[in-house]
């Protein structure tokens, strides 16, 4: 019987001062593997530093390894999605390069995958986030399964392990603008999971900045809900209902009172109001018109630079 190829994509951008500490990890967590063999899938997220040069010249145990270089970065989804046109394992996995979610854990999720499912999921038991962060991760997910994906995770999913139904499917639907983790989710193939400890970063900084965690707040509801135009239809509907009901209250009371000032301050906070509310709408719909125009330019979502190979450690 053939044994399991689980191939590894590990995204990285900047990782210079982390790189050792990230091999030495990976050497580490598979050196006693029986029953599967272990490709590495490293992408360089259009490192400026010198990542690239400093995984070139590491020695590699254990496993068989793969370097993409992209041209540009694109982000760690698009990284994701990269890696995974180049994977050969037949299954795959994703892991960050900061390590806060142990190599340990491709173990478990294999050990789950193995008796009949399509994806396995690893939800976060513990995190190292703060108070404010956590509210809003909490937030979010909340908002995920009422709006977008009911069977999103309440605390949210670091990594997920997948068999190449799966794999098949994502790369013939390479989405830009997008959540590949939200795709593998809204698949409906036969899922489980498993739950782990989130640790510190060691060493280096976080490239999860806040801009790339609106922009994936933004890419989630408009990639995968109707809610925000739902939404905007509702307000419309609330605020010419209550457009009525002043109009006839203004009307009521001139004809029976007559006792209404005129004056510019009530005007300016209707006008504030209402093109302030037209705007948000406004900003909504053109947010849905920009994706569907930069899905019909039929643009890359990534563009692989360089593809370096070795097999000499497997």
């Amino acid at each position: 019987m053939k044994e399991d190829l689980i191939s590894i994509i590990v995204p990285l951008y900047n990782e210079s001062e982390n790189i050792n500490y990230l091999i030495n990890e990976l050497n580490n967590s598979f050196k006693d593997i029986s029953g599967y063999q272990i490709e590495l899938v490293f992408v360089d997220d259009g490192s400026v530093d010198d990542t690239i040069e400093k995984l070139k010249k590491i020695e590699f145990k254990n496993y068989s390894i793969q370097i993409i270089k992209l041209s540009k970065n694109c982000g760690s989804h698009a990284a994701f999605r990269a890696g995974l046109t180049k994977a050969k394992g037949n299954i795959i996995t994703i892991l960050a390069a900061d390590l806060q979610d142990p190599p340990s854990l491709t173990i478990q999720l294999y050990e789950v995958l193995s008796k009949g499912y399509d994806i396995v999921w690893a939800q976060r038991r513990k995190t190292t986030l703060g108070f404010i962060e956590k509210f809003f991760s909490e937030f979010y997910s909340f908002l995920m399964r009422k709006l977008v994906l009911p069977n999103f995770p309440k605390k949210g999913f670091g990594l997920v392990m997948f068999n190449d139904k799966v794999k098949e499917e994502l790369n013939k639907n390479i989405e830009g603008n997008s959540s590949i983790l939200l795709q593998i989710l809204g698949f409906g193939f036969k899922q489980s999971y498993i739950e782990y400890d989130k640790r510190e970063r060691k060493i280096g900084k976080s490239k999860w900045t806040v801009s790339k965690k609106f922009k994936l707040l933004i890419d989630s509801f408009v990639g995968f809900s109707f809610a925000p135009i739902r939404f905007v239809s509702i307000i419309g509907v609330f605020f010419f209902l209550i457009g009525i009901f002043w109009s006839f209250y203004i009307i009521m009371r001139k004809l029976f009172y007559d006792d209404l000032a005129q004056g510019w301050p009530m005007l300016t906070s209707i006008l504030l109001l209402g093109f302030g509310i037209t705007n948000i709408s406004l900003g909504i719909l053109a947010e849905y018109l920009w994706r569907t125009l930069d899905t019909s330019r039929h643009r890359p979502v990534f563009i692989i630079d360089e593809v370096i190979e070795s097999n000499k450690n497997l």
